[in-house]
């Protein structure tokens, strides 16, 4: 069909293809609407509210996010939820607690590598942390480094108490969740025995 090309798109009988031809048109139009009177009118506001913003406020907040280089500093620190406290790190054994509390049914089930390699695992190593960096969606992936320039995570989520970071944002209970650093090296060397990927992440320094 690729090497056929449009006539062969339009004279396939795939009932996908079919549902894709006959919502084609209307979508395009509401793209073009979305785009011409929606997205376009935003972006202009946007920039004349940062404008104002920053004309009151000066340099005393960070600019949002806006897919350039943006560093937001924080502090590793646990929270309350129902009145209980969330403690600021877990740990790669309280993986194992949690799959067993749950039933070991989907999606609180571990892999099956997991289990192979329980007895040989440190379980005290740190899993997942959270801390008061504000992110937003797009942050997944970014490192997290400490005050001597040390990567010690990377952010893969925020708890749901930092979903209204895009409005406003409150260090009191919104977290940026990171993965351990030291949970990769130890998921790695004893999980799935990258040892040679371990030595590319910690090459040996030179006193």
């Amino acid at each position: 069909m690729f090497e056929g090309g449009q006539a062969a798109v339009e004279a396939s009988d795939d009932p996908m293809i079919a549902l894709v031809q006959a919502l084609d048109p209307e979508a395009r139009a509401l793209r073009k609407t979305l785009e011409d009177q929606v997205q376009s009118v935003e972006d202009v506001a946007y920039a004349k509210l940062a404008a104002a913003k920053f004309a009151k406020e000066g340099d005393s907040v960070y600019p949002d996010a806006t897919f350039t280089l943006r560093l937001s500093y924080g502090a590793v620190r646990g929270y309350h939820e129902g009145g209980a406290w969330i403690e600021p790190f877990t740990t790669m054994g309280g993986a194992y607690e949690r799959e067993r509390a749950m039933g070991a049914v989907e999606p609180f089930r571990l892999p099956e590598s997991w289990h192979a390699a329980e007895a040989a695992l440190d379980k005290s190593t740190p899993y997942n942390f959270v801390s008061t960096n504000d992110i937003i969606g797009g942050n997944s992936g970014s490192p997290v480094v400490d005050a001597a320039g040390e990567v010690v995570g990377l952010i893969f989520d925020g708890n749901v108490q930092s979903l209204v970071g895009a409005m406003a944002y409150s260090d009191q209970e919104a977290r940026a969740v990171s993965v351990d650093s030291r949970a990769i090296v130890e998921a790695l060397r004893t999980i799935y025995g990258a040892d040679r990927v371990v030595a590319e992440l910690l090459p040996e320094r030179e006193d």
